[in-house]
């Protein structure tokens, strides 16, 4: 069968499961209009039956759930999932983030244990990384692990911990050896939130949600077998972004494209617009998301030919998609008015600051590009 055909195949499969198992129930929470544990338990349902049918992670290998899914197959399931609205997998950041780890430097025992019940969603999974004191900066953290016997106990403060308040587990970074370089000594560990001593606090947004947690640890007792990768080289697994999905950073445009959308729609029903300041902003911004697309996919076309990802596809994208995210929330309030301060467009409004800022700041991203893009010193 030629490349063609696959990708035709794997499309059509795809399409022809979505018709059938996707409802609009699904489709709504999605896009935020259910919330609390009605929400989470639509999700998790949704989950288990993505995963069940190896839709869940098309990326990963066979062996662990996926599909053993090529570039052009990734982005073909991106392009079809965000044209129905239907939502991926609950643990994001666990199935994008800590199973690829968990893959490349995990026991076999650790993936046995965590790897099926965090894609089908029946474990939810956080991640400790960032501190009051030390956000991008990771190599700052405070957090502390002390080996006492075959334990770990570990004391110390995380803080923006997405799904922080329902998660049952979280992906822990702790110095383990505070005497040595601050990049050093870091370990990784694996904690069970049922743990004595863990203290959750749900952190309200602007927009209203929890979506993240402070997270407080009380001499937290936890095995050696929590580790992740070695001792005092948890550095190494923050830094395994070898990740099984190439295609994922398309998720970006695709999004933005279906946003875009709804505002032409939301705008185009108040009348035709006239106004040349609007029109001149919907052309750029228009724009903004073609080049986004352009670039994304000219990238990916590379890697799916043999070639080597670029060391910046991620920062560029990320810094785009936060400036049009941006730049449609600010220009759906100018073109809408109070329209805007009301429902979907209200939480976009509110949420849109925290763009440049999430998954990695703008200004770390700019410093990534100019390293390692175009070779400028430090």
């Amino acid at each position: 069968m030629s490349e063609e055909s696959r990708l035709n195949a794997f499309r059509t499969e795809l399409v022809a499961w979505l018709a059938a198992n996707l409802t609009p129930e699904v489709v709504e929470a999605h896009r935020g209009m259910t919330e609390g544990e009605e929400h989470l338990e639509l999700m998790k349902a949704w989950n288990a039956r993505l995963a069940d049918d190896g839709w869940a992670a098309v990326s990963w290998p066979a062996e662990f759930g996926g599909r053993d899914a090529d570039v052009d197959q990734q982005l073909a399931y991106h392009e079809e999932m965000s044209r129905t609205g239907a939502p991926g997998p609950i643990n994001t950041i666990g199935v994008s983030n800590i199973a690829p780890a968990i893959m490349a430097l995990g026991t076999d025992e650790q993936k046995e244990r965590f790897l099926r019940p965090m894609l089908r969603g029946d474990e939810i999974w956080s991640q400790g990384m960032s501190e009051p004191d030390a956000g991008s900066d990771l190599a700052s953290l405070r957090t502390a692990a002390r080996i006492d016997g075959d334990t770990f106990v570990v004391s110390g403060q995380k803080t923006w911990n997405s799904m922080g308040a329902y998660a049952d587990w979280c992906q822990v970074y702790v110095r383990t050896d505070p005497e040595a370089p601050k990049h050093k000594g870091i370990s990784c560990l694996m904690i069970d939130m049922s743990t004595p001593g863990i203290t959750v606090r749900p952190l309200r947004t602007m927009s209203g949600d929890y979506m993240f947690s402070e997270l407080f640890f009380d001499d937290v007792v936890v095995p050696r077998s929590a580790l992740l990768g070695s001792l005092n080289e948890g550095w190494r697994v923050a830094m395994t972004t070898l990740s099984h999905e190439r295609a994922g950073v398309a998720r970006l445009h695709l999004g933005l494209t279906e946003k875009f959308e709804e505002l032409l729609k939301a705008a185009r029903a108040r009348g035709p617009v006239t106004d040349k300041v609007h029109r001149d902003r919907l052309a750029a911004l228009y724009s903004e998301i073609a080049c986004m697309r352009y670039s994304t996919t000219l990238e990916l076309s590379k890697i799916g030919r043999g070639g080597q990802p670029s060391a910046t596809m991620g920062s560029l994208a990320k810094l785009s998609w936060a400036q049009a995210s941006q730049d449609l929330a600010d220009l759906a309030l100018s073109i809408l008015g109070q329209e805007a301060l009301m429902g979907t467009w209200a939480t976009t409004l509110a949420m849109s600051p925290s763009y440049s800022i999430a998954g990695g700041t703008g200004d770390i991203n700019r410093n990534i590009v100019a390293e390692h893009g175009l070779g400028l010193p430090r």
